[in-house]
């Protein structure tokens, strides 16, 4: 099945930490690039960071520059979020989406493949 599995989700307070992690679907980690998406309750799907799968590019959301990094590690055809001094406004269901074909425009048109996703909850 051409999903990607993500994990890492759960609840912290502000300005605590969390890493995610996400698998590429088998045979898509080729493709251009990978990113992760996030959706709030109520709020529609917004990007928070891409990534260009075997290169060293990354784009980022305005509201996450600075507090977010997105890797990856080729070997094991993975991206990770390291998500740092969160907030409240942080909190969403986070998705994994690859087999992306363009990276620096972070839309989800672009994205053919998607994960379940994983809570993040961040507390006051």
């Amino acid at each position: 099945q051409l999903q990607p599995v993500e994990s890492g989700g759960d609840s912290v307070q502000a300005g605590g930490s969390l890493r995610l992690s996400c698998t590429a679907p088998k045979y898509t980690y080729t493709t251009n690039c990978m990113a992760w998406f996030r959706q709030a309750p109520g709020k529609e799907r917004e990007a928070v960071a891409s990534i260009v799968t075997r290169g060293l590019d990354t784009f980022y959301a305005d509201s996450v520059k600075g507090r977010f990094t997105i890797s990856q590690d080729v070997a094991k055809e993975a991206v990770y979020l390291q998500m740092n001094r969160l907030r409240t406004e942080d909190t969403a269901m986070y998705y994994c989406a690859a087999g992306g074909v363009v990276c620096s425009v972070l839309e989800e048109k672009y994205y053919s493949y998607w994960g379940q996703g994983t809570q993040v909850t961040v507390s006051s």
